[in-house]
């Protein structure tokens, strides 16, 4: 997928500093500089040690059309020089040892001082086993750096390259470039904008060990909330469990049933402007729950009832107000975009975003999502896309239909006079 059609291209002519660590995704390293060079970003690429042994400098010089820097004393003015014009500095992949040494700082190859002479906006992509990234230790150097202003483009979960599933593969990216040109570019049109998001499953408890949940990972909801937040919105996410990267852009409120994100949903709706239910709430719990372990011997039968539908219940309390705005997602198995539309009229919310669970690159356990955005009068269809670019379009049509009453990005299938 090209990245020139989703992004804003460089709004100077300034060039980003790319620091390429000992990772063994620095091999992303040569198709993340195409990336920026393809919306019209001069890329000055800087490497460790580490890195060269991954990566050819070679390969990186011939990709950004620059000389690649890797020795503190080839030039000895070089982490001067080059910081002083940069537009950004970029870290990707961030290692652990890097990261580490920008959060002490400890300035010990060209790389690390560079960063130490460099004064303006940052970012870092850490990428390593899942089990360096949830280091306590680490985690507070990692904390630090995020307090201290540098942006973290946290890491997905997925296949490493140990074997080992978990968080710590870098970020794609296209959700790399997405992020830093943002910042160049300065985009903050949420700013003051209270932006309440749910995300991710609830558990519906049987007894103290077992309950029925869903499969949802709560990546889309946390992209939404990610995404409100650098665009200047004041977010409050309410999570259920999901094993993402804390949320560090705003409150987070964790929750693990239906009946606790219905209370904190209601309790926290008010006076927001927007609400964003992208949480996947069970629809269903058991009518009995079980104080003690139900063993095997005993057995059981399972009845359920419905639990409260908080979408539709927030949308009436809401009646006649003009705020807060409300939008809903309809996971589906099938390509039955109606169903979202009925689910839109009856409980009474200002836009669904519909997506087919089944469809290839759609599913969820995956970073990538296939979304149309439903409301009254429009059914607008995207492409595959990543969920941070699929939160930007979502958040841009809730702009957009706030504004001027209509969804002005994508592909229009449907207009109802």
């Amino acid at each position: 997928m090209g990245i020139s059609h989703t992004t804003k291209r460089c709004s100077n002519s300034r060039y980003i500093i790319l620091g390429v660590t000992g990772s063994i995704a620095a091999y992303k390293a040569p198709e993340l500089v195409r990336a920026f060079k393809a919306v019209s970003c001069a890329v000055r690429v800087v490497m460790t040690d580490a890195a060269t042994r991954f990566v050819s400098p070679l390969s990186l010089e011939v990709v950004s059309e620059n000389p690649v820097v890797t020795d503190s004393f080839s030039d000895p003015l070089s982490h001067i020089e080059l910081a002083r014009d940069a537009a950004f500095f970029l870290t990707a992949p961030a290692s652990l040892n890097t990261i580490t040494k920008y959060a002490l700082p400890l300035a010990d190859n060209l790389l690390t001082t560079m960063f130490t002479a460099y004064s303006g906006a940052s970012a870092i992509a850490p990428a390593m086993n899942s089990k360096m990234y949830e280091n306590p230790i680490f985690k507070r150097r990692l904390d630090f750096l995020r307090s201290m202003g540098v942006i973290e483009i946290p890491p997905e979960c997925g296949s490493l390259a140990c074997g080992d599933v978990g968080v710590g593969k870098m970020a794609a990216v296209e959700a790399i470039v997405s992020t830093v040109m943002s910042h160049i570019n300065g985009k903050k049109d949420m700013v003051g904008i209270r932006v309440l998001v749910t995300a991710g499953p609830t558990r519906e408890y049987i007894d103290p060990v077992r309950f029925l949940t869903n499969r949802s990972s709560g990546k889309m909801g946390y992209a939404i909330a990610h995404e409100a937040a650098r665009r200047g919105a004041l977010v409050t996410l309410i999570s259920g469990p999901v094993s993402l990267p804390t949320f560090n852009a705003g409150r987070i409120i964790n929750v693990e049933t239906s009946y606790e994100m219905e209370q904190a949903v209601l309790s926290e709706y008010k006076g927001t402007h927007i609400v964003i239910k992208a949480a996947a709430v069970s629809d269903f719990k058991p009518e009995k729950y079980a104080s003690v372990k139900i063993t095997r011997q005993d057995g059981f039968s399972l009845n359920l009832s419905k639990t409260n539908d908080i979408l539709a219940k927030i949308a009436k309390e809401r009646e006649g107000a003009k705020t807060p705005f409300v939008a809903g997602f309809a996971a589906e198995t099938g390509a039955n975009v109606q169903r979202a539309r009925e689910k839109l009229i009856k409980k009474g919310a200002d836009l669904i975003v519909f997506n087919d669970v089944t469809a290839e690159g759609a599913g969820f356990d995956v970073d990538t999502n296939i979304i149309s955005i439903v409301t009254e009068d429009q059914i607008i269809d995207y492409p595959e896309m990543t969920k941070t670019l699929c939160a930007e379009k979502i958040l841009d049509a809730i702009l957009n239909k706030l504004t001027t009453g209509r969804i002005e990005n994508g592909q229009d299938r449907q207009k109802t006079p």
